[in-house]
C-alpha cells in the first residue's frame, strides 16, 4: 500500500503533546507534509517557542512515521513563523473560551 497524506496525517494523530494531551495533528501544529518515494518531510511548530517537549515531540513524529511501510527517512523542521494560534475548537477544549 503507498503511503499518502491521510495515511502519514493518522500517524501524526498518534503524536500527543504531553502539555496539553491532545495530538499535533488537531492542535494544528503540522504545517506541511511532503511525501516523497521512500520519505517523508514535515513542517511543523510547537505550541510555543520555548516548548520544554519540544525535541520529544520531534522525536516522537519521526519514530511514528518512520514505521510506515517503505518510508526509510523522516525529516521535521520545526518553524515559528507563523506562530501557532489555537483555533476556537482548541480553545474551547482549553477552556479559553
Amino acid at each position: 500500500m503507498a503511503i499518502n497524506k491521510d495515511s502519514v496525517i493518522e500517524v501524526l494523530k498518534l503524536v500527543k503533546d504531553p502539555e496539553l494531551d491532545i495530538d499535533i495533528w488537531t492542535l494544528g501544529l503540522v504545517y506541511k507534509i511532503d511525501i516523497k518515494k521512500n520519505a517523508i518531510d514535515i513542517e511543523m511548530t510547537f505550541t510555543s517557542y520555548a516548548c520544554p517537549y519540544g525535541p520529544m515531540l520531534v522525536e516522537d513524529v519521526k519514530h511514528k512515521l518512520g514505521h510506515l511501510k517503505g518510508i526509510k527517512d523522516v525529516k521535521v523542521e520545526v518553524v515559528f513563523n507563523p506562530p501557532w494560534q489555537p483555533n476556537d475548537e482548541i480553545k474551547a477544549m482549553l477552556g479559553m473560551i
